[in-house]
């Protein structure tokens, strides 16, 4: 508790310094840092170090450490009530922990920012049930999550860029929603919805992206279709998928990817899906005998 009470205090002080600097820049660790923008350098995209959340007197969380590194695809699965969701609501500021430090790069302490702010400075998140415009067409979904993303909304008051419509068009492709652009989106299956609301994610270049349960609900080739999105994402973005089911964290994960089990608030088990399925722990409390 003590360590991460330095922690947190460090990146307030890192954070106080950029503020001050002249133009909003500091030269923390001998690099250039913006304000608002994370520093990934050190290869770890988010931290959760020591994260407790107590609801009435139980323990959603308990002293919860887990870091995902830059790039990198994480699977976290594990029993109803683990804290899988508490956990992702502690990271984009819906839920504040009762103790312990969440931090996005090295520089910024999420526990100090709201909702608004977290998703500002590159967190995107989806929920399980698809929350799409399905009065507006898929390509006018998209283009109003181009305009949430502040860098370009002023330009969206004109006509559509260049820049912009190839923007769009290569989201479409690689959500497979290319030729479905002027489709209504209530229209669209389920699965075809939930790509469109991960394309609205990707419009606004997010560098962490929180999927739970992306693929409940979809066919069998929905699902093979989502994994190869998300492996094409791989290494671009920071993901991290809440997921129930095996046979998609197997196609994720492809047997060297690590998985991270989360029982009762903590942190169970790590390690590649095989080794995770044979943990005499894990297949008691979650997989089963």
């Amino acid at each position: 508790m003590e360590e991460g009470a330095r922690r947190r205090e460090a990146y307030a002080q890192r954070q106080a310094t950029a503020l001050a600097s002249a133009g909003d820049r500091s030269a923390a660790y001998g690099r250039v840092l913006r304000v608002g923008v994370p520093d990934f350098a050190h290869g770890v995209a988010l931290y959760l170090d020591d994260v407790t959340v107590s609801f009435d007197g139980f323990k959603a969380l308990n002293s919860l450490s887990l870091a995902i590194n830059v790039g990198e695809l994480r699977c976290i699965i594990g029993p109803n009530g683990a804290g899988k969701t508490t956990m992702m609501d502690c990271i984009t500021g819906k839920t504040r922990p009762d103790s312990g430090t969440i931090s996005f790069g090295s520089n910024i302490d999420l526990l100090r920012l709201a909702e608004a702010d977290i998703a500002q400075i590159g967190i995107g998140r989806k929920f399980q049930k698809p929350t799409v415009y399905e009065r507006l067409t898929v390509f006018e979904n998209l283009e109003l999550a181009l305009a949430a993303d502040r860098r370009v909304r002023a330009a969206l008051f004109s006509k559509l860029s260049g820049e912009q419509l190839d923007r769009i068009g290569a989201t479409l492709e690689r959500i497979h929603l290319k030729d479905e652009a002027q489709r209504t989106a209530g229209l669209l299956s389920h699965g075809q919805k939930q790509w469109l609301e991960i394309g609205m994610l990707l419009m606004q270049d997010p560098k962490l992206l929180l999927l739970d349960e992306p693929v409940a609900g979809m066919t069998d080739e929905e699902t093979e279709r989502t994994a190869e999105l998300f492996l094409s994402l791989e290494g671009q973005h920071s993901i991290v998928v809440v997921e129930h089911d095996m046979k998609f964290v197997d196609q994720l994960t492809q047997g060297r990817k690590k998985v991270t089990v989360l029982h009762e608030g903590s942190v169970l088990a790590e390690g590649v899906l095989s080794d995770v399925q044979a943990n005499e722990k894990v297949v008691e409390v979650y997989l089963g005998r």
